[in-house]
């Protein structure tokens, strides 16, 4: 059984996660793109949230991750989405707007892993960002 504890419980939680920028905008590419996947991964450091898998594709974000049953998917995503947007803009002002302060769209694709093996959504993202490494080298997380 491939699980991980806390002090007294052992959990395997995992996720296949895809976020957009707000109006699916084709934004992610470039340095952008490298400084996205460097904060993810980041937030995910401070949260103990491993990835799994994962790639940032130029108008969507796909993540496999294993979060700790201590956190709620939706609290996890509203601090990845919200501590991500303040990052991007300090790193990226030229990107903020004053009239509208989200970079991501409201919204997000959430499904457990479960029914459906590693293999296949490790696979299944592969693919997506095989289009985005031909936009761009390694979208990869």
């Amino acid at each position: 059984m491939d699980s991980k504890s806390l002090s007294h419980t052992r959990w395997k939680c995992q996720y296949h996660i895809v976020f957009i920028p707000k109006y699916r905008k084709k934004v992610l590419y470039g340095q952008l793109r490298q400084d996205v996947r460097e904060i993810i991964k980041t937030l995910c450091k401070y949260k103990n949230v491993e990835i799994i898998s994962g790639a940032v594709c130029a108008d969507h974000v796909h993540l496999s991750i294993s979060i700790p049953p201590k956190i709620s998917i939706s609290n996890f995503m509203g601090y990845l989405k919200g501590k991500s947007t303040l990052m991007i803009y300090d790193r990226h002002p030229n990107l903020q707007s004053k009239w509208d302060k989200a970079f991501w769209a409201r919204g997000y694709y959430v499904a457990t892993i479960g029914n459906v093996t590693e293999e296949a959504i490790k696979k299944y993202i592969e693919e997506q960002s095989e289009e985005s490494r031909r936009e761009d080298n390694d979208s990869r997380l």
